[in-house]
């Protein structure tokens, strides 16, 4: 009996140090700024004409972007990248964007890149408004010509982004309904709800957002399960369209990509307001 009782001890010690460890070191789990912390490559190497680009946001942190301009562009995006590696690592957007007439600034999160700082859940939304102001501001671009497009955790800052301010529609790939939602599925056999200090709960953002919404999520998608896609694209008001893709996570946009292109610009073509 004696025997038993350590060893439930133990495994109840151990299961209590693991809860811990995860509750203290989350933010390792959810952010991967030193994957490919240098910038590889410029939009240069896609023949692409840039403008680099120093942003100071509210609490005095540095960011760094690419402002890539399209000839006779109608519209421009605000691209919020996923929680690994820099904008040098999202290159193969910027030709599709052009081609659709869409000016892109991409930018990175406060500790990504070439941008100052530690990234925290409160800090990329502050980097997202800082971004914002940059295009409204700087550029002189209207609300209305401003598509925010977001990728993984990207998707979380930019439905956020939405649910602030009047931007011309708002694009989700592969993106999850919230950290704990998300967190469940991957460590079913922790108290993630009680332990979670993050939220990113692009779910609920969507609940405010009257913008057009096009939501793009596959199958296969091996890290954020196609259910909360889908989820998404259930809560998000009309209009709105789905876009199942092919392949994981980190590539559907690339097997996906001339449908991708064609579904997406029909999309901005119909609801785009200065189109």
């Amino acid at each position: 009996m004696k025997m038993l009782f350590n060893l439930v001890a133990t495994l109840a010690s151990a299961y209590l140090a693991i809860v811990l460890l995860v509750f203290f070191l989350q933010s390792y789990l959810i952010y991967f700024p030193q994957t490919g912390r240098d910038i590889a490559v410029t939009p240069e190497h896609t023949g692409l004409a840039y403008e680099s680009v120093e942003i100071e946001t509210g609490d005095k942190e540095t960011l760094h972007g690419w402002f890539v301009p399209a000839p006779d562009a109608v519209g421009t995006v605000l691209f919020f990248h996923g929680n690994a590696g820099n904008i040098s690592h999202r290159l193969d957007y910027l030709p599709m964007f052009r081609a659709l007439k869409l000016n892109t600034f991409i930018f990175d999160y406060r500790g990504y890149g070439r941008s100052s700082g530690t990234p925290t859940e409160t800090g990329t939304y502050e980097d997202a408004i800082a971004a914002w102001h940059f295009l409204t501001e700087s550029k002189g671009i209207v609300s209305q010509e401003i598509i925010l497009y977001g990728e993984s955790l990207g998707g979380a800052v930019a439905a956020w982004l939405a649910a602030q301010k009047d931007p011309a529609m708002l694009v989700l790939t592969s993106v999850f309904t919230s950290v704990p939602d998300l967190a469940e599925t991957i460590y079913p056999w922790l108290p993630v709800r009680w332990i979670a200090r993050f939220d990113y709960n692009t779910l609920r953002h969507l609940e405010s957002i009257n913008c057009p919404v096009f939501v793009a999520h596959s199958p296969h998608d091996e890290i954020v399960p196609f259910s909360h896609g889908r989820h998404l694209f259930h809560a998000a008001a009309e209009p709105k369209q789905f876009l199942t893709l092919a392949g994981g996570h980190n590539d559907g946009f690339i097997f996906m990509r001339a449908e991708w292109r064609n579904t997406l610009g029909s999309f901005i073509a119909a609801h785009l307001k200065s189109l």
